[in-house]
């Protein structure tokens, strides 16, 4: 007699690794965007790697670092709290248990597109990088890296 998959077994545990990964990143993303929204609000100096391509000020301090008179620190921390409530609550609210997958990854696609341009800013226009703002991109990349490998399964099911 074969014993029926439940939530917690092995092979479920293990279906469910792009989500273990994206809330790990979002925890990132939440600790990065947390620490720059505080350097926002206190206009403390921002901790840094200086020299060469490396200037956190110039990033931190340009006309990019606002869009719309809004910080862009406080839209990231907005964001990984938003990507984490649907992560963490696509089990209990029935639209989310059916769309979830697919709202969540299109808030990471439109998430992962505004970190590209970002990058282009810093290396391209600021000809300046600053160590924080890379760690959220490549927290937002593996982020939407995951949503997509969840949305392809969520779409085959």
């Amino acid at each position: 007699m074969s014993k029926a998959v439940t939530p917690t077994t092995p092979a479920v545990a293990a279906s469910n690794w792009p989500r273990t990964i994206i809330i790990v990143f979002i925890a990132i993303g939440i600790g990065i965007t947390a620490y720059l929204t505080y350097v926002k609000i206190t206009a403390a100096p921002t901790v840094c790697v200086e020299g060469g391509a490396f200037n956190c000020d110039v990033v931190q301090n340009s006309s990019y670092a606002k869009l719309m008179g809004i910080p862009v620190a406080y839209l990231g921390l907005a964001t990984y709290l938003a990507l984490a409530a649907l992560v963490l609550l696509e089990k209990r609210i029935s639209i989310l248990r059916d769309y979830g997958a697919m709202l969540f990854f299109g808030v990471a696609l439109f998430a992962f597109l505004f970190s590209v341009w970002l990058v282009y800013v810093q290396v391209f226009r600021l000809e300046a990088l600053c160590i924080w703002c890379l760690g959220h991109e490549i927290s937002i990349t593996v982020i939407f890296l995951m949503a997509l490998i969840r949305l392809r399964r969520a779409l085959s099911e």
